[in-house]
Protein backbone atom coordinates (compact mmCIF):
# COMPACT_ATOMS: atom_id res chain seq x y z
CA UNK A 1 0.00 0.00 0.00
CA UNK A 2 1.30 3.55 -0.87
CA UNK A 3 2.41 6.10 1.92
CA UNK A 4 -0.31 8.79 1.97
CA UNK A 5 2.09 12.03 2.15
CA UNK A 6 2.06 14.67 5.00
CA UNK A 7 0.79 16.83 1.73
CA UNK A 8 -2.06 14.69 1.17
CA UNK A 9 -3.01 14.23 4.67
CA UNK A 10 -2.95 18.20 4.71
CA UNK A 11 -5.40 18.46 1.59
CA UNK A 12 -7.87 15.14 2.81
CA UNK A 13 -8.34 17.58 5.77
CA UNK A 14 -8.98 20.99 3.79
CA UNK A 15 -11.73 18.82 1.99
CA UNK A 16 -13.22 17.00 5.42
CA UNK A 17 -13.59 20.66 6.85
CA UNK A 18 -14.76 22.07 3.18
CA UNK A 19 -17.50 19.59 2.64
CA UNK A 20 -18.39 19.88 6.65
CA UNK A 21 -19.30 23.61 6.19
CA UNK A 22 -21.07 23.25 3.04
CA UNK A 23 -23.40 20.23 4.94
CA UNK A 24 -24.46 23.21 7.50
CA UNK A 25 -24.95 25.92 5.02
CA UNK A 26 -27.17 23.14 2.92
CA UNK A 27 -28.94 22.24 5.79
CA UNK A 28 -29.24 26.40 6.96
CA UNK A 29 -30.91 26.81 3.64
CA UNK A 30 -33.29 23.98 3.89
CA UNK A 31 -34.54 25.26 7.45
CA UNK A 32 -34.65 29.00 5.67
CA UNK A 33 -36.98 27.48 2.88
CA UNK A 34 -40.04 26.35 5.55
CA UNK A 35 -40.67 30.24 5.22
CA UNK A 36 -43.07 30.63 8.38
CA UNK A 37 -42.47 27.17 9.33
CA UNK A 38 -44.60 23.88 7.77
CA UNK A 39 -48.29 24.68 9.88
CA UNK A 40 -48.22 27.92 8.52
CA UNK A 41 -47.27 26.55 4.67
CA UNK A 42 -49.68 23.91 5.01
CA UNK A 43 -52.68 27.00 5.92
CA UNK A 44 -51.42 28.94 3.33
CA UNK A 45 -51.73 26.28 0.59
CA UNK A 46 -55.49 25.47 1.82
CA UNK A 47 -56.23 28.73 0.87
CA UNK A 48 -55.31 27.57 -2.97
CA UNK A 49 -51.99 29.36 -3.39
CA UNK A 50 -48.75 28.41 -3.98
CA UNK A 51 -45.79 29.27 -1.79
CA UNK A 52 -43.29 31.81 -2.77
CA UNK A 53 -40.62 28.95 -3.84
CA UNK A 54 -43.18 27.29 -5.89
CA UNK A 55 -44.47 30.39 -7.75
CA UNK A 56 -40.98 30.80 -8.84
CA UNK A 57 -39.80 26.86 -9.38
CA UNK A 58 -43.35 27.10 -11.85
CA UNK A 59 -42.30 30.75 -13.24
CA UNK A 60 -38.74 29.55 -14.41
CA UNK A 61 -37.66 27.65 -17.36
CA UNK A 62 -37.66 23.63 -16.73
CA UNK A 63 -33.80 22.71 -15.58
CA UNK A 64 -32.88 26.49 -16.02
CA UNK A 65 -30.97 28.14 -12.86
CA UNK A 66 -32.32 30.18 -10.37
CA UNK A 67 -29.39 32.27 -8.41
CA UNK A 68 -30.77 33.10 -5.29
CA UNK A 69 -29.67 36.54 -3.64
CA UNK A 70 -30.32 36.95 0.01
CA UNK A 71 -31.35 33.89 1.26
CA UNK A 72 -30.21 34.69 4.85
CA UNK A 73 -31.24 37.89 5.10
CA UNK A 74 -33.12 38.09 8.84
CA UNK A 75 -30.85 34.98 10.01
CA UNK A 76 -30.71 35.89 14.12
CA UNK A 77 -32.62 39.04 13.92
CA UNK A 78 -36.03 39.96 15.51
CA UNK A 79 -36.21 37.42 18.09
CA UNK A 80 -38.39 39.38 19.60
CA UNK A 81 -41.35 38.70 17.27
CA UNK A 82 -40.51 35.16 16.00
CA UNK A 83 -37.68 35.82 13.62
CA UNK A 84 -37.77 36.77 9.79
CA UNK A 85 -36.55 34.12 7.44
CA UNK A 86 -34.97 35.51 4.28
CA UNK A 87 -36.79 38.76 5.54
CA UNK A 88 -40.49 37.58 4.46
CA UNK A 89 -39.43 37.64 0.44
CA UNK A 90 -37.75 35.52 -1.88
CA UNK A 91 -35.45 37.05 -4.69
CA UNK A 92 -33.13 35.64 -7.30
CA UNK A 93 -32.04 35.98 -10.84
CA UNK A 94 -33.83 33.53 -12.87
CA UNK A 95 -34.58 32.74 -16.90
CA UNK A 96 -38.62 33.17 -18.04
CA UNK A 97 -38.94 32.23 -21.47
CA UNK A 98 -34.71 32.40 -21.72
CA UNK A 99 -35.13 35.52 -20.85
CA UNK A 100 -32.75 36.81 -17.83
CA UNK A 101 -34.83 38.67 -14.91
CA UNK A 102 -34.95 39.77 -11.31
CA UNK A 103 -37.33 37.95 -9.25
CA UNK A 104 -38.90 39.08 -5.97
CA UNK A 105 -42.04 37.11 -4.62
CA UNK A 106 -43.48 37.84 -0.92
CA UNK A 107 -43.25 34.72 1.24
CA UNK A 108 -46.72 35.14 3.19
CA UNK A 109 -46.25 32.33 5.50
CA UNK A 110 -43.64 34.97 6.85
CA UNK A 111 -45.53 37.61 9.44
CA UNK A 112 -48.25 37.29 6.38
CA UNK A 113 -45.70 38.60 3.70
CA UNK A 114 -45.18 41.92 6.40
CA UNK A 115 -42.20 44.39 5.42
CA UNK A 116 -39.26 44.37 7.87
CA UNK A 117 -36.50 46.75 7.95
CA UNK A 118 -34.23 43.92 6.33
CA UNK A 119 -37.14 42.96 4.05
CA UNK A 120 -36.80 46.79 2.47
CA UNK A 121 -33.34 46.13 2.30
CA UNK A 122 -33.77 43.23 0.20
CA UNK A 123 -36.11 44.69 -1.92
CA UNK A 124 -33.71 47.76 -2.48
CA UNK A 125 -30.54 45.27 -3.81
CA UNK A 126 -33.42 43.58 -5.88
CA UNK A 127 -33.83 46.62 -8.01
CA UNK A 128 -30.39 47.82 -7.51
CA UNK A 129 -29.46 44.59 -9.54
CA UNK A 130 -32.29 45.20 -11.79
CA UNK A 131 -31.20 48.96 -12.48
CA UNK A 132 -27.68 48.26 -13.04
CA UNK A 133 -27.67 45.78 -15.49
CA UNK A 134 -31.38 46.62 -17.47
CA UNK A 135 -33.00 43.43 -16.28
CA UNK A 136 -36.41 43.28 -16.41
CA UNK A 137 -37.63 42.45 -13.21
CA UNK A 138 -40.81 40.24 -11.79
CA UNK A 139 -43.09 41.31 -8.43
CA UNK A 140 -44.83 37.81 -7.08
CA UNK A 141 -46.74 40.37 -4.88
CA UNK A 142 -48.60 38.80 -1.26
CA UNK A 143 -47.85 40.72 1.39
CA UNK A 144 -49.83 42.59 4.31
CA UNK A 145 -47.63 45.87 4.40
CA UNK A 146 -45.56 47.31 7.11
CA UNK A 147 -44.67 45.37 9.89
CA UNK A 148 -46.45 47.92 11.97
CA UNK A 149 -44.29 47.20 15.40
CA UNK A 150 -41.48 48.18 13.79
CA UNK A 151 -42.49 50.69 11.28
CA UNK A 152 -40.12 53.69 12.65
CA UNK A 153 -37.52 51.64 10.94
CA UNK A 154 -38.85 50.72 7.71
CA UNK A 155 -40.99 53.65 7.03
CA UNK A 156 -39.72 57.36 6.39
CA UNK A 157 -35.95 57.17 5.48
CA UNK A 158 -34.50 57.81 1.93
CA UNK A 159 -33.50 53.96 2.14
CA UNK A 160 -36.78 52.94 3.43
CA UNK A 161 -40.06 51.50 2.29
CA UNK A 162 -40.76 54.94 0.01
CA UNK A 163 -37.46 54.54 -1.89
CA UNK A 164 -39.08 51.33 -3.87
CA UNK A 165 -41.84 53.38 -5.15
CA UNK A 166 -39.35 55.82 -6.45
CA UNK A 167 -37.27 52.95 -7.87
CA UNK A 168 -40.33 52.07 -9.63
CA UNK A 169 -40.49 55.29 -11.69
CA UNK A 170 -36.87 55.65 -12.19
CA UNK A 171 -36.81 52.20 -13.47
CA UNK A 172 -40.12 52.56 -16.04
CA UNK A 173 -38.15 56.05 -17.05
CA UNK A 174 -35.01 53.82 -18.28
CA UNK A 175 -37.42 51.15 -19.91
CA UNK A 176 -36.76 48.41 -17.42
CA UNK A 177 -39.51 46.35 -17.71
CA UNK A 178 -41.64 45.68 -14.61
CA UNK A 179 -44.26 43.19 -14.49
CA UNK A 180 -46.29 42.74 -11.42
CA UNK A 181 -48.69 39.93 -10.22
CA UNK A 182 -51.13 40.87 -7.11
CA UNK A 183 -51.63 37.05 -5.72
CA UNK A 184 -52.57 37.52 -2.15
CA UNK A 185 -52.72 40.58 -0.06
CA UNK A 186 -51.57 44.13 -1.15
CA UNK A 187 -52.39 46.83 1.16
CA UNK A 188 -51.60 50.50 1.93
CA UNK A 189 -48.77 52.07 0.52
CA UNK A 190 -47.38 48.77 -0.91
CA UNK A 191 -50.20 49.22 -3.35
CA UNK A 192 -48.46 51.61 -5.78
CA UNK A 193 -45.67 48.95 -5.88
CA UNK A 194 -47.66 46.87 -8.67
CA UNK A 195 -49.29 49.84 -10.20
CA UNK A 196 -46.34 51.56 -10.71
CA UNK A 197 -45.23 48.11 -13.20
CA UNK A 198 -45.55 48.25 -16.78
CA UNK A 199 -48.70 45.70 -16.14
CA UNK A 200 -50.05 44.23 -13.21
CA UNK A 201 -52.38 41.33 -12.89
CA UNK A 202 -54.43 39.82 -10.08
CA UNK A 203 -55.43 36.43 -8.86
CA UNK A 204 -59.10 35.87 -8.61
CA UNK A 205 -60.65 35.65 -5.36
CA UNK A 206 -57.56 35.34 -3.97
CA UNK A 207 -55.75 38.73 -4.93
CA UNK A 208 -56.68 41.63 -3.57
CA UNK A 209 -54.99 45.34 -3.39
CA UNK A 210 -56.64 48.65 -1.58
CA UNK A 211 -55.28 51.66 -0.06
CA UNK A 212 -57.16 50.88 3.35
CA UNK A 213 -58.55 47.14 3.95
CA UNK A 214 -62.17 46.96 4.66
CA UNK A 215 -61.50 47.15 8.87
CA UNK A 216 -60.20 50.15 8.30
CA UNK A 217 -62.92 51.82 6.35
CA UNK A 218 -64.78 50.79 8.32
CA UNK A 219 -63.53 52.69 11.50
CA UNK A 220 -62.27 55.68 9.04
CA UNK A 221 -65.94 56.55 7.67
CA UNK A 222 -68.18 54.11 9.38
CA UNK A 223 -68.75 52.41 5.74
CA UNK A 224 -69.48 48.44 5.91
CA UNK A 225 -67.82 46.51 2.51
CA UNK A 226 -65.69 43.32 2.20
CA UNK A 227 -62.58 42.97 1.42
CA UNK A 228 -63.54 41.14 -2.05
CA UNK A 229 -65.77 43.75 -3.29
CA UNK A 230 -63.43 47.02 -2.26
CA UNK A 231 -60.63 45.72 -3.92
CA UNK A 232 -60.49 42.22 -5.31
CA UNK A 233 -60.23 40.96 -8.76
CA UNK A 234 -63.30 41.81 -10.50
CA UNK A 235 -63.49 45.12 -8.94
CA UNK A 236 -60.38 46.28 -10.31
CA UNK A 237 -60.70 44.48 -13.37
CA UNK A 238 -63.94 45.46 -14.62
CA UNK A 239 -64.59 48.71 -12.51
CA UNK A 240 -61.50 50.75 -11.06
CA UNK A 241 -59.43 48.96 -14.74
CA UNK A 242 -56.57 49.64 -11.84
CA UNK A 243 -54.93 46.15 -13.00
CA UNK A 244 -54.54 44.86 -16.26
CA UNK A 245 -55.50 41.00 -16.11
CA UNK A 246 -57.72 38.72 -13.71
CA UNK A 247 -55.87 35.18 -13.71
CA UNK A 248 -58.45 32.28 -12.31
CA UNK A 249 -55.83 31.21 -10.00
CA UNK A 250 -51.57 31.24 -9.39
CA UNK A 251 -50.64 29.13 -12.04
CA UNK A 252 -52.75 31.04 -14.52
CA UNK A 253 -51.10 34.32 -13.21
CA UNK A 254 -47.77 32.48 -13.91
CA UNK A 255 -48.60 31.40 -17.25
CA UNK A 256 -49.71 34.76 -18.16
CA UNK A 257 -46.24 36.03 -17.20
CA UNK A 258 -44.65 33.55 -19.22
CA UNK A 259 -46.38 34.74 -22.50
CA UNK A 260 -45.55 38.54 -21.74
CA UNK A 261 -41.80 37.45 -21.26
CA UNK A 262 -42.40 34.97 -24.86
CA UNK A 263 -43.01 38.47 -26.53
CA UNK A 264 -40.42 41.24 -25.15
CA UNK A 265 -37.79 42.22 -28.03
CA UNK A 266 -34.22 42.07 -27.85
CA UNK A 267 -32.08 44.46 -25.93
CA UNK A 268 -29.31 46.45 -26.58
CA UNK A 269 -25.44 44.61 -25.56
CA UNK A 270 -22.47 45.93 -23.52
CA UNK A 271 -20.45 43.38 -25.61
CA UNK A 272 -18.52 41.75 -23.35
CA UNK A 273 -16.75 39.34 -25.16
CA UNK A 274 -17.34 35.60 -24.88
CA UNK A 275 -16.24 32.49 -26.58
CA UNK A 276 -17.37 28.67 -26.54
CA UNK A 277 -17.13 27.80 -22.95
CA UNK A 278 -14.73 25.31 -21.63
CA UNK A 279 -14.30 23.43 -18.14
CA UNK A 280 -10.90 24.18 -15.92
CA UNK A 281 -8.56 21.06 -16.73
CA UNK A 282 -8.79 20.61 -12.82
CA UNK A 283 -12.13 20.32 -11.29
CA UNK A 284 -13.53 23.13 -9.20
CA UNK A 285 -14.31 20.68 -6.36
CA UNK A 286 -10.49 20.30 -6.35
CA UNK A 287 -10.58 23.66 -4.25
CA UNK A 288 -12.11 22.02 -1.35
CA UNK A 289 -8.28 20.68 -0.43
CA UNK A 290 -6.34 23.59 -1.82
CA UNK A 291 -7.67 26.22 0.72
CA UNK A 292 -6.06 25.40 4.15
CA UNK A 293 -9.15 24.44 7.16
CA UNK A 294 -7.06 27.25 9.32
CA UNK A 295 -6.01 30.78 8.64
CA UNK A 296 -2.93 29.68 9.75
CA UNK A 297 -1.89 28.54 6.65
CA UNK A 298 -0.56 29.77 3.54
CA UNK A 299 -1.75 28.45 0.46
CA UNK A 300 -1.14 29.11 -3.48
CA UNK A 301 -3.66 31.57 -4.92
CA UNK A 302 -3.40 30.29 -8.67
CA UNK A 303 -4.34 27.09 -7.65
CA UNK A 304 -7.65 28.15 -7.00
CA UNK A 305 -7.70 30.32 -10.28
CA UNK A 306 -6.59 27.54 -11.95
CA UNK A 307 -10.19 25.69 -10.73
CA UNK A 308 -11.91 28.29 -11.68
CA UNK A 309 -11.64 29.61 -15.15
CA UNK A 310 -11.63 27.64 -18.76
CA UNK A 311 -8.87 25.47 -19.60
CA UNK A 312 -7.17 26.57 -16.56
CA UNK A 313 -5.44 29.14 -18.94
CA UNK A 314 -4.52 32.48 -17.22
CA UNK A 315 -2.43 35.13 -18.61
CA UNK A 316 -0.79 36.88 -15.56
CA UNK A 317 0.03 40.24 -15.53
CA UNK A 318 3.35 41.32 -14.13
CA UNK A 319 4.01 38.50 -12.50
CA UNK A 320 7.31 38.77 -10.64
CA UNK A 321 5.77 42.16 -9.15
CA UNK A 322 3.64 43.00 -6.06
CA UNK A 323 3.70 39.52 -5.49
CA UNK A 324 0.47 39.74 -2.66
CA UNK A 325 -1.69 40.43 -5.82
CA UNK A 326 -2.12 38.13 -8.24
CA UNK A 327 -4.02 39.87 -11.36
CA UNK A 328 -4.40 38.39 -14.95
CA UNK A 329 -6.77 37.66 -17.79
CA UNK A 330 -8.70 34.70 -18.19
CA UNK A 331 -12.42 33.44 -19.30
CA UNK A 332 -14.97 31.86 -17.49
CA UNK A 333 -17.68 29.82 -18.99
CA UNK A 334 -16.58 31.60 -22.01
CA UNK A 335 -16.68 35.36 -20.58
CA UNK A 336 -13.48 37.28 -20.69
CA UNK A 337 -12.40 38.45 -17.33
CA UNK A 338 -9.75 40.39 -15.36
CA UNK A 339 -8.83 38.39 -12.41
CA UNK A 340 -7.61 39.98 -8.75
CA UNK A 341 -6.63 37.48 -5.91
CA UNK A 342 -5.12 37.98 -2.50
CA UNK A 343 -2.14 35.80 -2.14
CA UNK A 344 -1.25 34.49 1.16
CA UNK A 345 1.97 34.69 2.04
CA UNK A 346 4.07 34.55 5.09
CA UNK A 347 5.10 37.39 7.24
CA UNK A 348 7.59 38.11 9.70
CA UNK A 349 6.56 39.92 12.75
CA UNK A 350 9.62 42.42 15.02
CA UNK A 351 8.96 39.54 17.47
CA UNK A 352 10.16 36.94 14.73
CA UNK A 353 6.87 35.02 14.40
CA UNK A 354 5.98 33.95 11.30
CA UNK A 355 2.69 35.12 10.20
CA UNK A 356 -0.02 34.60 6.71
CA UNK A 357 -1.91 36.93 5.20
CA UNK A 358 -2.88 38.56 2.08
CA UNK A 359 -1.76 41.76 3.06
CA UNK A 360 -1.37 44.24 0.05
CA UNK A 361 2.05 46.51 0.03
CA UNK A 362 2.67 49.43 -2.09
CA UNK A 363 3.74 47.30 -5.24
CA UNK A 364 0.54 45.16 -5.39
CA UNK A 365 -1.59 48.09 -4.62
CA UNK A 366 0.32 50.00 -7.60
CA UNK A 367 0.27 46.69 -10.27
CA UNK A 368 -3.69 46.45 -9.35
CA UNK A 369 -4.65 49.99 -9.83
CA UNK A 370 -2.63 49.93 -13.59
CA UNK A 371 -4.51 46.51 -14.26
CA UNK A 372 -8.26 47.65 -13.43
CA UNK A 373 -7.12 50.94 -15.89
CA UNK A 374 -6.22 48.07 -18.46
CA UNK A 375 -9.07 46.11 -18.06
CA UNK A 376 -11.44 49.09 -18.67
CA UNK A 377 -9.41 50.57 -21.49
CA UNK A 378 -10.04 47.10 -23.15
CA UNK A 379 -13.95 46.61 -21.53
CA UNK A 380 -12.91 43.19 -19.25
CA UNK A 381 -14.88 42.59 -16.51
CA UNK A 382 -13.04 42.78 -13.11
CA UNK A 383 -13.50 39.53 -10.66
CA UNK A 384 -12.19 40.02 -7.35
CA UNK A 385 -11.12 37.29 -5.19
CA UNK A 386 -10.68 38.17 -1.63
CA UNK A 387 -8.90 36.63 0.68
CA UNK A 388 -7.25 39.70 2.57
CA UNK A 389 -6.13 41.28 6.13
CA UNK A 390 -5.41 44.72 4.56
CA UNK A 391 -2.70 47.20 3.38
CA UNK A 392 0.96 46.48 5.01
CA UNK A 393 1.63 49.04 8.41
CA UNK A 394 4.80 50.25 9.91
CA UNK A 395 7.28 53.09 9.18
CA UNK A 396 8.77 51.06 5.82
CA UNK A 397 5.60 51.17 4.68
CA UNK A 398 4.13 54.34 5.53
CA UNK A 399 7.66 55.88 4.50
CA UNK A 400 6.98 54.51 0.95
CA UNK A 401 4.07 55.87 0.51
CA UNK A 402 1.17 52.94 1.08
CA UNK A 403 -1.67 55.17 1.85
CA UNK A 404 -0.68 57.10 -1.76
CA UNK A 405 -0.43 53.40 -3.39
CA UNK A 406 -3.65 52.31 -1.62
CA UNK A 407 -5.53 55.39 -2.77
CA UNK A 408 -4.59 55.00 -6.34
CA UNK A 409 -5.82 51.31 -6.03
CA UNK A 410 -9.32 52.24 -4.33
CA UNK A 411 -9.53 55.22 -6.89
CA UNK A 412 -8.98 53.02 -9.94
CA UNK A 413 -11.51 50.34 -8.61
CA UNK A 414 -13.87 52.98 -7.23
CA UNK A 415 -14.52 54.36 -11.08
CA UNK A 416 -14.19 51.51 -13.14
CA UNK A 417 -17.28 51.63 -15.65
CA UNK A 418 -16.65 47.61 -16.05
CA UNK A 419 -18.65 45.33 -14.14
CA UNK A 420 -17.12 44.29 -11.06
CA UNK A 421 -17.80 40.72 -9.10
CA UNK A 422 -16.55 39.90 -5.68
CA UNK A 423 -15.78 36.40 -4.08
CA UNK A 424 -14.78 36.27 -0.47
CA UNK A 425 -12.98 33.28 -0.16
CA UNK A 426 -11.17 33.64 3.48
CA UNK A 427 -10.44 36.78 5.39
CA UNK A 428 -12.20 40.28 4.09
CA UNK A 429 -10.73 42.67 6.96
CA UNK A 430 -10.49 46.52 7.09
CA UNK A 431 -9.12 49.18 4.04
CA UNK A 432 -8.50 45.62 2.56
CA UNK A 433 -11.85 44.46 1.98
CA UNK A 434 -12.58 48.23 0.19
CA UNK A 435 -9.64 48.08 -2.24
CA UNK A 436 -10.67 44.34 -3.52
CA UNK A 437 -13.65 46.17 -4.24
CA UNK A 438 -16.16 45.38 -1.03
CA UNK A 439 -20.30 46.17 -0.96
CA UNK A 440 -19.87 49.67 -0.64
CA UNK A 441 -18.28 49.35 -4.39
CA UNK A 442 -20.89 48.76 -5.94
CA UNK A 443 -19.89 45.10 -7.10
CA UNK A 444 -22.89 43.94 -9.61
CA UNK A 445 -22.93 40.86 -7.46
CA UNK A 446 -21.54 39.76 -4.32
CA UNK A 447 -21.19 36.18 -3.01
CA UNK A 448 -18.59 34.30 0.00
CA UNK A 449 -17.80 31.44 0.06
CA UNK A 450 -18.76 29.23 3.58
CA UNK A 451 -14.80 30.23 4.94
CA UNK A 452 -15.12 34.01 4.52
CA UNK A 453 -14.68 36.23 7.48
CA UNK A 454 -15.50 39.76 7.10
CA UNK A 455 -14.33 42.53 9.44
CA UNK A 456 -12.26 45.58 10.46
CA UNK A 457 -9.78 43.08 11.53
CA UNK A 458 -8.80 39.50 12.83
CA UNK A 459 -10.53 38.12 15.85
CA UNK A 460 -7.70 37.35 17.69
CA UNK A 461 -5.97 41.01 17.06
CA UNK A 462 -9.66 42.66 18.16
CA UNK A 463 -10.16 40.76 20.96
CA UNK A 464 -6.88 41.80 22.19
CA UNK A 465 -7.81 45.47 21.91
CA UNK A 466 -11.15 45.47 22.97
CA UNK A 467 -9.73 43.17 25.88
CA UNK A 468 -7.67 46.12 26.69
CA UNK A 469 -10.13 48.65 26.50
CA UNK A 470 -11.91 46.73 29.06
CA UNK A 471 -9.31 45.89 31.95
CA UNK A 472 -8.30 49.85 31.11
CA UNK A 473 -11.71 50.46 32.13
CA UNK A 474 -12.11 48.63 35.42
CA UNK A 475 -8.70 49.25 36.68
CA UNK A 476 -10.17 53.30 36.38
CA UNK A 477 -13.20 52.46 38.18
CA UNK A 478 -10.34 50.75 40.83
CA UNK A 479 -11.61 47.31 40.15
CA UNK A 480 -8.21 44.35 39.75
CA UNK A 481 -8.79 41.65 37.43
CA UNK A 482 -7.00 38.28 38.26
CA UNK A 483 -5.68 36.46 35.15
CA UNK A 484 -7.92 33.71 35.44
CA UNK A 485 -10.65 36.52 34.91
CA UNK A 486 -9.12 38.33 32.39
CA UNK A 487 -8.68 34.88 30.25
CA UNK A 488 -12.53 34.13 30.82
CA UNK A 489 -13.08 37.72 29.42
CA UNK A 490 -10.92 37.49 26.41
CA UNK A 491 -12.69 33.97 25.37
CA UNK A 492 -16.13 36.29 26.36
CA UNK A 493 -15.12 39.11 23.34
CA UNK A 494 -13.35 36.20 21.30
CA UNK A 495 -16.28 34.36 21.00
CA UNK A 496 -18.47 37.57 20.09
CA UNK A 497 -16.44 39.13 17.63
CA UNK A 498 -15.91 35.83 15.92
CA UNK A 499 -20.05 35.60 15.69
CA UNK A 500 -20.11 38.97 14.33
CA UNK A 501 -17.67 37.73 11.51
CA UNK A 502 -19.09 35.40 10.20
CA UNK A 503 -20.51 34.67 6.57
CA UNK A 504 -24.03 33.94 7.76
CA UNK A 505 -23.76 37.43 10.63
CA UNK A 506 -22.46 39.22 6.91
CA UNK A 507 -25.57 37.55 4.70
CA UNK A 508 -28.14 38.19 7.45
CA UNK A 509 -27.71 42.12 6.96
CA UNK A 510 -26.68 42.00 3.04
CA UNK A 511 -23.33 42.90 3.23
CA UNK A 512 -23.33 39.61 0.77
CA UNK A 513 -25.63 38.58 -2.12
CA UNK A 514 -25.13 34.87 -1.45
CA UNK A 515 -23.23 32.33 0.54
CA UNK A 516 -22.70 29.59 -1.86
CA UNK A 517 -20.27 26.43 -2.50
CA UNK A 518 -16.93 27.58 -4.09
CA UNK A 519 -17.86 24.90 -7.18
CA UNK A 520 -20.61 27.27 -8.11
CA UNK A 521 -18.28 30.36 -8.61
CA UNK A 522 -18.11 30.05 -12.48
CA UNK A 523 -22.09 29.88 -12.78
CA UNK A 524 -22.30 32.63 -10.39
CA UNK A 525 -19.91 35.07 -12.25
CA UNK A 526 -20.85 33.64 -15.66
CA UNK A 527 -24.76 34.49 -14.83
CA UNK A 528 -23.34 37.73 -13.67
CA UNK A 529 -21.78 38.70 -16.92
CA UNK A 530 -24.88 37.82 -19.17
CA UNK A 531 -26.65 39.76 -16.88
CA UNK A 532 -24.08 42.69 -16.74
CA UNK A 533 -23.96 42.45 -20.49
CA UNK A 534 -27.35 43.77 -20.75
CA UNK A 535 -26.25 47.15 -19.92
CA UNK A 536 -24.01 48.96 -22.06
CA UNK A 537 -21.21 51.30 -20.73
CA UNK A 538 -22.75 55.09 -20.64
CA UNK A 539 -19.96 57.31 -19.57
CA UNK A 540 -15.76 56.77 -20.64
CA UNK A 541 -13.49 55.46 -17.54
CA UNK A 542 -11.86 58.67 -15.72
CA UNK A 543 -10.09 58.25 -12.75
CA UNK A 544 -10.13 61.95 -11.81
CA UNK A 545 -6.89 63.33 -9.79
CA UNK A 546 -4.38 60.38 -9.05
CA UNK A 547 -1.74 60.58 -6.90
CA UNK A 548 1.23 58.95 -8.83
Amino acid sequence: MAQVTKKELEMNRNDDKMRLLLSELQRRHNKVKEGGGLKRIEKHKAKGKMTARERIDYLIDNGSEFLEIGAFAGEGMYKEYGGCPSGGVVTGIGYVNDRQCMIVANDATVKAGAWFPITGKKNLRAQEISMENNLPIIYLVDSAGVFLPMQDEIFPDKEHFGRIFRNNAIMSSKGIIQVAAIMGSCVAGGAYLPIMSDEAMIVDKTGSIFLAGSYLVKAAIGEDIDNETLGGATTHCEISGVTDYKAKDDADCLDRIRNIFDKIGAAETAGYDRKAPQEPAHPSKEIYSILPETRDKPYQTRDIIARLVDNSEFEEYKEGYGQTIVCGLARIDGWAVGILANQRQIVKSKKGEMQFGGVIYSDSADKAARFIMNCNQKKIPLVFLQDVTGFMVGSRSEHGGIIKDGAKMVNAMSNSVVPKFTVIMGNSYGAGNYAMCGKAYDPRLIVAWPTANLAVMGGAQAAKVLLQIEVASLKARGEEISEEKKAELLKTITDRYNEQTSPYYAASRLWVDAIIDPAETRKVISMGIEMANKAPIEKPYNVGVLQT
